[in-house]
């Protein structure tokens, strides 16, 4: 086993790194931000082609010569050292560790006016647990056919009402962490793609209401919540700043927004490090 530290940088592995067969050559990297909900963003050192964490596969990617393993951190982590695994070209397995840090996220008290989006009865529970399956299954596709694009555009010009990792509680009841970012903004308000991809699926969902997944390949996959309109099929080809809806407010929410969330490795993460601004 070999030990990353937070400090270890690019610089100093440039000489061993190769082009892995199993690593998609970017143009760019996301921010490393190693805390509950951020991306650890590891130079690698090694020729590996495939690798994991909590079971789950990651994104490995070459910048500039160098082969990293690009991570996506759950928010419920154990604090302290993480493991993950590689698979190297030669058929070797190495596991490598990083540390996860603590971060403080802030309470948000929202009041909803439709009870049942708060305390769903029996048949509501039924479409939920559906259509969290169907969530699941497009959060953990892998299409090794795009390309990821970690400099993204906002989907929408607005507000940013609501930040990633926020203790939320509705009517007074606690719930889920914010696994994504709100941005207000007027009904109608054009949604665009914030990087290029592919649209995996659409539907209305109970909690989500009309709602958007798009894939940007290796297991890097963004939703959009709340919409008025849908303006794209699954199968669509976009680019970034492309049209694909508009801002609404169905689902459950207090008012129109977009709610958007960027996943990897079947991991909600903090969009804000994607951000080219």
């Amino acid at each position: 086993m070999r030990i990353l530290g937070l400090m270890t940088t690019a610089c100093t592995l440039l000489a061993v790194a190769t082009v892995s067969l199993g690593a998609v050559t970017v143009t760019s990297l996301p921010d490393s931000s190693m805390v509950p909900g951020g991306i650890a963003v590891i130079p690698t050192g090694t020729d590996a082609v495939a690798g994991s964490f909590r079971d789950q596969r990651i994104l490995l990617a070459d910048f500039e010569g160098v082969q990293y393993a690009i991570i996506g951190i759950p928010l419920n982590v154990t604090l302290g050292s993480q493991q993950f695994h590689l698979t190297l070209a030669d058929g070797a397995k190495e596991s490598l560790q990083f540390a996860v840090e603590y971060k403080e996220y802030t309470e948000q008290h929202l009041t909803i006016t439709n009870t049942r989006q708060v305390n769903p009865n029996a048949d509501d529970m039924v479409r939920i647990n559906r259509e969290s399956g169907e969530m699941n299954r497009a959060f953990s596709s892998w299409s090794d056919s795009l390309t990821p694009v970690f400099s993204m555009q906002v989907p929408v010009d607005g507000v940013r009402s609501s930040s990633f990792g926020l203790k939320r509680f509705f009517n007074g009841q606690a719930r889920n962490p914010h696994s994504g970012m709100d941005i207000a903004a007027d009904e109608g308000a054009p949604i665009v793609a914030p990087a290029p991809g592919v649209i995996l699926t659409t539907g209305n969902f109970f909690f989500n209401g009309n709602t958007i997944i798009l894939d940007h390949g290796h297991g890097l996959i963004t939703l959009y919540c709340h919409m008025n309109t849908i303006d794209v099929a699954p199968g669509t080809v976009v680019a970034a700043g492309d049209l694909i809806g508009k801002v609404g407010q169905t689902g459950r929410v207090t008012g129109p927004h977009l709610h958007w969330s960027v996943n990897l490795n079947n991991t909600r993460v903090d969009p804000a490090l994607f951000l080219t601004d």
